[in-house]
Formats: structure tokens, C-alpha cells, sequence
């Protein structure tokens, strides 16, 4: 379920418009209040029970992804014995957002959202199975992988927003950005689970078997959203598709905070996500091992985004959010040149894990942001637009990234990364008080 994600890499159903009441009451429909404790500063959302299903399911969905993630990256490495084509299999893979999500965003505002994230589930599972099939006929070519990917990300273009903008209808306003924390939470548990499974299975029952579970794993996603009792929204009346794109892009251009976020999260993205990216590629060529050093590198960095979203669910939503987001990714940019040119295992997969903390406490409080400046009538648009951002900068910095990797070496292209994130944060901490 990448729906994030984020992340997140890494989905839900129909109750928009009912925001307006339960933003007001302080519970989301059909729920109840949770009692107040010591225990609902990093579990609150998990207390509605819409939202603790679909948790659960996309938890499970989301172990399947990165088994997925971690199989396809080596086989993409192994069939081609190039950093270029690892880029170019993540750009192919987030195309589609560029392309469509705009598009989807209004489909999002127009139709009923579980339908479209029933459909978008649907096929995520069909090329899982298909990949597998491929793989197990021993007739898989790069640009079958190539191709599956491009097909997934156009699914992820129309589910991403139907699902980011029913998520405040699952929890109460002020829970919001910890539902958005808890779900950083179980879509990173995957990324240390499924590397270390990935890395398992690869070794003792093949790539096959990881692309089979990834196509299982939609089942339990599937299952959750055709559970949930969120009731049905009032849709507005219909104008063309073009004019209400061209409203939801006026809203963000107008609204300099959500301008300013939308920029920022091009940028996190675009030079924060190599790193991710070029992993196999330092496992291979700076460490000189094989997947399970590549799986034992993700392990560590997805459980520094496990800490990090821990970190802004027990915070919830507090004062100078802006300028805390600001100042976590001049950190993640200097955390990244550390870890280009550091040669000591132990000393990488700690910087690893400082960085995936980094990255997630980043990406949360700016998509916390957006969601609670966004006006309800307007969310799937609105949320469309910023993940166009968010998600376009993944395809685009891994295939430039990849790119100067072949050019020159994988830690020379995060060096100039690294170094970029901490002029770009700078500049919008100091010039830009708005935003913080």
C-alpha cells in the first residue's frame, strides 16, 4: 500500500464534507471521544476505530511493499549492473503522480474515494503477481520492471488523493497530526520488517516469493477498507474537470504557507530520497557486500523513521510547527554528507538511522501542515497539488541522482544532495517568517 507515504512510500473511503461536524465536537463520526492519558500522546488516532482498521490492513499491505522494494532494486541491479536503471525504475515508478495526480485530485473532490482506492488497490496487487509470474517463468527483462512500475504509479496517482483527503474525516481535527505520525509509524515498522524479511527470503527462497507476498499483502488493506463505516458525504455539484483544477491551483498559489510548504517538500524529496535510492549501490560498490548489507542499511534507516514519527505522534500538533520542519531538514542535509563519506559500517548505519528519523519528522509535520490549512470543500485538490510536489521530487532526484552517480560515484551525488538540502532549509528559515 505506497501510498505515502510517505512517505509511504507509503488509502480510504467516503465521509469528506462530515469533517465540518466532527472538526467542531472533537471526535470523528460515529466514534466517541478517547479518554485523555499519558498513552494518547503517541496512540490517540488508534482509538476511532475506522482509523485503527485501516492501520492495521495498511501495516500489513505496507510489509509487502518494501519485500517488494528491497527484491525489485537488486533484480533491477543484477539484470542491468546499473545505478542509472535504479534510477530510472524509481522515475518510471513516480511518473505517474507527476502526470496524473492532478487529475486524480479532482476524481478525489467528484467521486466516491472508495471505489477509486478500492480500484487503485486492485491493481498495485495485479502487477505484484505479475512481476512474480515473470520472475518465476525466468523470462523477466528490465523493461518488464520498468513497465510494472510505471503501471503501479499511475494507480498510486489516483489513490494518493482519495486517501489523503478522507483521512480527517477518520479522526478529529486535533488528532490529525497524529494519525498522520501513526501512519509514518506503520508504514516505517514495514521498512525495518520488510528489508529484513526481503532479505531472508532472498537468500533461501528467491525474488519470486517476495513479490507473491507483496500481491497477497494487498488483501489485508483491501479487506480493511471494504470495512469501514464512514458515512457518505454530500458531493458538490460538478463543474468541469479544468475549472476546478484550475481553482484548486489557484487556492495553493494564492496561499503563500501552502505555496512555501508545496516548494519544500519538492526539495525534501528531490534530495533527500537518493539516498534511499543509491543504498544498493553502496552496499555493492563502497562496502563491497551484497543484499544483506543493502537490507540490513534499510533495516536501520526505516527504524530512525519508526523513532521520528514516534517523536511528532507524542508531540501532536504544537506551536512554531513550521519552523521545527525547517530546522530537522538543515539537520537531514548535513546527516547525509556525513554518511557519503563515511567508510565505517557501524558508523553509516547509525547516520542512517539519525536520517530516516530526520526525514520522516520532516515529512510529517509539512504534510500536517497542508492538511490542516486545506479547507474541506477543496482537500483532494489542494492535497493533489502538494503531492505532485512531494511525490515528483522522488522520480526526478533519483533519475538526477543516479545520473551524477554514473558520472562520477554514488557518495559524490549525495555530498551535492546533502549540501543543497542545507542551503535550501536555511533560506526558508531565515527569509521566510511566515512559514515558521
Amino acid at each position: 500500500m505506497p501510498l505515502l507515504t510517505c512517505y509511504n512510500h507509503s488509502t480510504l473511503p467516503r465521509g469528506l464534507n462530515s469533517l465540518a461536524d466532527s472538526s467542531t465536537t472533537g471526535a470523528a463520526p460515529g466514534t466517541t471521544a478517547p479518554p485523555r492519558g499519558t498513552l494518547r500522546r503517541v496512540a490517540a488516532a488508534l482509538a476511532f476505530p475506522d482509523f485503527r482498521k485501516l492501520w492495521f490492513g495498511a501495516c500489513t499491505s505496507s510489509v509487502g511493499t518494501w519485500m517488494q522494494s528491497v527484491a525489485q532494486n537488486w533484480l533491477v541491479l543484477t539484470l542491468s549492473g546499473s545505478a542509472f536503471y535504479l534510477g530510472l525504475d524509481a522515475f518510471l515508478g513516480q511518473l505517474p503522480i507527476m502526470l496524473f495526480t492532478l487529475i486524480g485530485g479532482v476524481v478525489a473532490d467528484r467521486y466516491d474515494r472508495r471505489r477509486v482506492l478500492l480500484t487503485s488497490q486492485y491493481v498495485q496487487m495485479s502487477t505484484a503477481f505479475a512481476l512474480a509470474a515473470l520472475v518465476y517463468l525466468d523470462v523477466v527483462q528490465v523493461w518488464h520492471v520498468l513497465a510494472l512500475s510505471f503501471v503501479t504509479g499511475c494507480a498510486q496517482a489516483f489513490g494518493g488523493p482519495a486517501y489523503q483527503s478522507l483521512m480527517p474525516a477518520l479522526v478529529p481535527r486535533e488528532d490529525l497530526p497524529n494519525a498522520i505520525a501513526l501512519n509514518s509509524i506503520q508504514f516505517n515498522l514495514a521498512r525495518v520488517l520488510g528489508p529484513l524479511l526481503a532479505g531472508l527470503a532472498l537468500a533461501t527462497l528467491g525474488s519470486v516469493f517476495c513479490f507473491a507476498t507483496n500481491g497477497f499483502s494487498f488483501l489485508a488493506v483491501i479487506a480493511a477498507l471494504l470495512s469501514l463505516n464512514v458515512p457518505e458525504r454530500t458531493i458538490p455539484a460538478r463543474q468541469p474537470l479544468v475549472t476546478e483544477l484550475r481553482g484548486g491551483l489557484g487556492y495553493v498559489g494564492r496561499e503563500g504557507p501552502l505555496l512555501g510548504l508545496t516548494v519544500l517538500a519538492f526539495a525534501a524529496t528531490f534530495l533527500g530520497t537518493p539516498l534511499l535510492t543509491l543504498l544498493p549501490v553502496f552496499a555493492q560498490n563502497v562496502f563491497h557486500e551484497g543484499v544483506g548489507r543493502y537490507s540490513q542499511m534499510m533495516a536501520y534507516s526505516g527504524a530512525g523513521a519508526v523513532t521520528g514519527a514516534v517523536v511528532v505522534a507524542w508531540l501532536g500538533r504544537f506551536r512554531s510547527m513550521g519552523a521545527w520542519a525547517l530546522g530537522v531538514q538543515v539537520v537531514f542535509g548535513g546527516l547525509i554528507v556525513l554518511f557519503a563519506i563515511s567508510r565505517v559500517p557501524l558508523v553509516s548505519n547509525l547516520l542512517l538511522f539519525a536520517g530516516g528519523a530526520a526525514l520522516i519528522v520532516v515529512f510529517s509535520l509539512m504534510i500536517s501542515l497542508v492538511q490542516l490549512i486545506a479547507p474541506n470543500e477543496m482537500r483532494g485538490r489542494v492535497m493533489s497539488i502538494y503531492m505532485v510536489a512531494f511525490r515528483g521530487g522522488m522520480p526526478l532526484g533519483s533519475l538526477a541522482s543516479g545520473y551524477l552517480a554514473n558520472l562520477t560515484s554514488a557518495p559524490t551525488a549525495l555530498i551535492v544532495n546533502g549540501i543543497l538540502l542545507i542551503v535550501v532549509g536555511t533560506g526558508f528559515l531565515i527569509g521566510y517568517k511566515k512559514l515558521r
